[in-house]
């Protein structure tokens, strides 16, 4: 059977024009917020309140009984519901960017294909069961959409893959390497999963993760694309702290890196906040856990006095969109923010948004 690299799709970057957004509602029996749970759905209006006014919205919920009380709750932040889509889709925890589908473009004949990449999913390494309803949404989502369904048959987590759309993808040795994952699989066999699955030609590692991470050390709280050659990456400037010399070797690894072009990225270093702790758990709080939509970033903060420079140098990487911040501190009690809670449907049509 062909690959999708082989029938010429690619995992498109996140800047590149959006269908919609989607979500997975956290349920009030979960497990990712305990004794917290009612302060974050205004943290989830607050984004979303954002994300309808630039492009379709999408939530994943256990049931009618869940749409029900997710349309209430909106309703009651002043959420407009005309651009929302409720399916029912369940899933135990609200990580859609983990548990949810990758989708894959391909332009050919004057039209844009899609297709929907299905890695397996294993709540990071067996860490948080029972998962298997939520490694089901990818087959839910490729139904509905009827589009093409590729299943590598191994781990994979969409927080462990940044893409620049332009063949270069940047990940860490500390998540796709953790035995938990694909202990049967090197380095040079996951690469070729991700070469013929997601259609890129070069893969780039970082070492290890931020503080706090029980995903073993996702990207996405590390280091972003911002455009096709360009990265910002955060830095922890305090050199106390635990976040100082992991940091400091992945910013030193960015700076000697070329893309699958050959060419040297452009480095941009981003602050990170305050050291957060709940019930003495390090927060993995990062400015870099942003998410791209139509003609917005929505950036979270932390009551921070970085918060400020963080946005500032953010909205000097996209001078074409508006840079957002929000309040992301409820959020982050459940050690994910606003690129772990989204996931990207690329538009049919594939001009630059």
């Amino acid at each position: 059977m062909s690959t999708p690299a082989q029938l010429g799709y690619r995992m498109p970057a996140e800047w590149e024009p959006h269908e919609g957004t989607w979500f997975t509602w956290p349920r009030p029996e979960g497990i990712s917020f305990p004794g917290k749970y009612d302060t974050v759905p205004p943290v989830y209006a607050s984004i979303i309140r954002h994300l309808v006014q630039v492009e379709a919205v999408h939530i994943n919920v256990w049931d009618a009984e869940m749409e029900a009380m997710v349309r209430e709750r909106l309703a009651r932040e002043g959420v407009p519901l005309e651009a929302i889509c409720f399916h029912h889709f369940p899933a135990y925890e609200p990580w859609c960017r983990d548990h949810g589908p990758i989708f894959l473009v391909r332009d050919r004949n004057g039209r844009r294909d899609r297709a929907v990449v299905d890695w397996g999913y294993n709540a990071w390494g067996n860490k948080y069961p029972p998962f298997d309803l939520d490694d089901a949404v990818p087959q839910h989502v490729a139904r509905l959409r009827e589009l093409p369904l590729f299943s590598p048959g191994i781990v994979m987590e969409g927080g462990a893959l940044e893409v620049n759309g332009c063949g270069t993808l940047l990940t860490t040795e500390s998540c796709l390497l953790n035995p938990n994952r694909n202990p049967h699989l090197a380095k040079p066999e996951i690469e070729g999963f991700l070469k013929d699955f997601l259609g890129v030609t070069h893969v780039l590692w970082l070492g290890d993760g931020i503080a706090g991470d029980d995903t073993d050390g996702h990207v996405d709280d590390l280091a972003r694309f911002v455009s096709a050659d360009t990265v910002v990456t955060v830095v922890e400037e305090d050199p106390a702290d635990e976040n100082h010399q992991p940091l400091r070797e992945n910013l030193h690894r960015l700076r000697a890196m070329k893309d699958g072009r050959g060419n040297s990225l452009r480095v941009v270093e981003l602050p990170m906040p305050r050291r957060m702790e709940h019930e003495g758990q390090r927060l993995p709080a990062s400015y870099a856990n942003f998410y791209i939509a139509n003609g917005i970033v929505l950036v979270p903060t932390y009551r921070d006095p970085n918060d400020a420079r963080a946005l500032d140098i953010l909205q000097r990487q996209f001078p074409t969109r508006r840079v957002l911040g929000v309040d992301s501190t409820e959020l982050i009690w459940g050690l994910g923010s606003f690129h772990c809670i989204t996931q990207q449907e690329p538009a049919t049509a594939g001009e630059t948004a």
